[in-house]
């Protein structure tokens, strides 16, 4: 068996000699490509163009380019405001979509916001006034035209997590609003100062494994959190991990569950999912699922005014002050420790709030085919919840409910959230009193149909099928949030997506090629087994920019590489290895540790009498080797444009020699 395999080898590498034989022949004539130098750049140029590049890649001052100064004025305003341009084309045909669009996000949105400030531990009418002034704000400044804004529940539950750990919200009820609107507050300012230091970039640290799986976890915790309402529960924990909440539950089921709440509860749960079931399948019934809520309340609350079923133990919202949104502009904190606190908090709801709200308007953007600024959105979001919290809102941002319900209705533009906010600046003013006896079941009900959707478990599986170090950062996100807290399930994503940045940079991949037959070109022979070693040479292609993190591996492994390939041809007794050609293309730049840890390299392969030859380096990394002499060091000679052509030089000379 070992023969064969020996002969079939020796059999191969003869072929191979032939085939390269004939290109020689055929070729020597011509002359061989080397690799050009590019002329020096400036420092200053070179770190302008980075700098643009960085921060700039969409070139957002073109527009402006040779406009006058009025022009310029103009585009600047409608960069601002952007419903300054495409309102010039808007008529009553879009006009007619946006307000269909905008009654039923708001018959989806009242009930929802009434639940989701009951999550963030606040009274309902805040998750009102949170629907009232930020969707205005994002009208005139947002460059979606499909989101639909208002408090969410993962926001919501974020919210109240983190404030619930400073401030005990029963207890302090007036401070613990007042953190709330401290963190808005803050929570705007890092979204708008990011947006406008071009700094948008940053929140894609957070990988869409861990987005999936961070989603998933907080959609169970806020359902197992609404299991008070749902059961009718008094004295709930206040901890929000899986095993915390059980034992509560479990705890209450002799003297804390009631009956009467949870037939209500199930009975309308049953309800919207079976109208969330009708609009999946039949798109034209989309208005099903988004009206199924607001008809929920309507007949609850009429139900158990007629039973007075609060004086058998269901639970209702009770009093919710009419009128619109007061100021709260004295009661953020801008100096002291709960100024401290609040940023902190704010940073954090801030960030995952952008990162949904984008996520949401990319996706519909592309269903619309127009694009989506980031940095404008992230200084749109930005504004708003600076200016809502100043009017009594909490964190408000993209809903992905309600958006799909708004782009399934036919909006056009962002007209749809201005009339989503009228509808509830009218509920504010003339009909909350309505609300009081509304039983919070119905309440947990409507969030725990509205999460389910956020549990993406075919996306899970996708990432299992496709990449297993993304599957274990989504499941570090799930199961921090299930049996921890929101906020380690937050931190382990976030580590757990740094840490595969980290893993890539410092451990890049590296291949060996090998030639396809009847041709010149070399490939990775794991991709390709039919691709054929070239006889005393080894080629090594490095799948990476080579830096101060990496720079000592790369080299490590070549040389292992060499090594593990030279024992192999000494148990064959085959001729040893002679040339190492290192494949360059996709090694986008080097540093200064990357061109020290070639050095090495050359000097163990004299040592070992292995000649190191180069192979197609781009002009970054070719300029920084000349720079560092490194190309006079090796000889300028052994620096070829391609593999192939590196290949049959150094079979020619070696013939040359021999």
């Amino acid at each position: 068996m070992v023969k064969s395999v020996t002969a079939e080898a020796e059999n191969k590498d003869i072929e191979l000699d032939n085939h390269f034989s004939s290109i020689t022949h055929t070729e020597s004539l011509k002359c061989v490509h080397k690799v050009g130098f590019p002329p020096q750049r400036k420092f200053v140029k070179e770190f302008k163009d980075a700098l643009k590049e960085t921060f700039f890649a969409d070139d957002p001052l073109r527009p402006y380019k040779d406009q006058p100064r009025s022009r310029k004025l103009v585009l600047g305003l409608q960069f601002l405001f952007p419903i300054l341009d495409w309102g010039r084309n808007y008529n009553i045909t879009k006009f007619k979509g946006d307000v269909i669009a905008g009654l039923t996000i708001a018959s989806l949105c009242i009930p929802q916001d009434i639940g989701y400030a009951k999550l963030a531990n606040l009274d309902p009418k805040y998750g009102l006034y949170s629907s009232f002034v930020p969707p205005l704000i994002y009208a005139v400044m947002g460059s979606s035209l499909d989101i639909a804004i208002g408090p969410v529940a993962v926001i919501s539950l974020l919210l109240g997590t983190l404030l619930q750990n400073e401030i005990d919200p029963t207890t302090n009820k007036e401070e613990y609003r007042q953190l709330a609107f401290t963190a808005t507050f803050f929570a705007g300012v890092v979204q708008a100062a990011l947006g406008l230091l071009r700094l948008g970039f940053l929140i894609e640290f957070l990988s869409h494994a861990a987005i999936v799986g961070f989603m998933g976890g907080a959609a169970i915790t806020i359902a197992l959190q609404q299991l008070k309402g749902f059961l009718g529960i008094k004295n709930f924990t206040k901890n929000t991990d899986i095993v915390s909440v059980m034992k509560s539950v479990w705890g209450s089921v002799h003297h804390g569950w009631n009956w009467q709440t949870i037939l209500i509860g199930a009975s309308f749960l049953a309800f919207l999912m079976f109208a969330k079931y009708i609009g999946k399948k039949r798109k034209k019934f989309f208005w099903v699922p988004a009206m199924a809520p607001l008809v929920s309340v309507i007949v609850s609350t009429f139900f158990v005014y007629i039973t007075r079923a609060d004086k058998h133990g269901v639970q209702i919202v009770k009093k919710i002050d009419r009128g619109i949104n007061p100021s709260s502009v004295t009661q953020i904190h801008f100096s002291g420790p709960y100024a401290a606190k609040g940023f902190k908090i704010g940073v954090v709801a801030g960030m995952i709030a952008l990162t949904e709200a984008i996520a949401i308007g990319r996706t519909f953007a592309a269903m619309k085919d127009y694009q989506l600024d980031g940095n404008k959105e992230m200084v749109a979001l930005g504004t708003m919840n600076i200016i809502g919290s100043m009017t009594s809102c909490y964190v408000a941002t993209g809903s992905f409910s309600r958006s799909a319900v708004n782009f399934m209705s036919g909006c056009q533009t962002t007209v749809s959230n201005i009339v989503m906010s009228l509808v509830v600046m009218l509920t504010l003013l003339l009909i909350t009193p309505l609300f009081k006896y509304t039983p919070n079941a119905i309440l947990s009900s409507i969030i725990i149909s509205a999460v389910i959707g956020l549990i993406d478990y075919e996306a899970a599986l996708r990432i299992w099928k496709v990449d297993k170090f993304d599957f274990i950062a989504c499941m570090g996100a799930f199961l921090g949030v299930v049996f921890v807290s929101v906020e380690i399930g937050l931190l382990i994503a976030v580590c757990i997506s740094l840490a595969k940045i980290l893993l890539q940079v410092t451990r890049p991949r590296t291949a060996l090629l090998g030639n396809l037959p009847k041709t010149t070109l070399y490939r990775n022979i794991e991709q390709y087994p039919e691709a054929a070693k070239v006889p005393g040479a080894l080629i090594v292609r490095i799948d990476s920019a080579v830096y101060f993190t990496n720079s000592n591996y790369v080299k490590e492994r070549i040389l292992r590489w060499l090594r593990d390939e030279e024992e192999q041809l000494n148990a064959k007794s085959l001729p040893k290895i002679t040339i190492l050609i290192v494949d360059m293309s996709p090694v986008i730049d080097i540093d200064t540790s990357g061109i020290h840890a070639f050095e090495e390299l050359y000097k163990t392969l004299q040592k070992q009498e292995v000649q190191l030859v180069l192979a197609n380096p781009g002009p970054v990394v070719i300029q920084k080797l000349h720079l560092a002499k490194f190309t006079e060091l090796i000889s300028q000679d052994k620096i070829f444009l391609s593999v192939g052509e590196a290949v049959m030089s150094c079979s020619l000379n070696s013939r040359r020699d021999a």
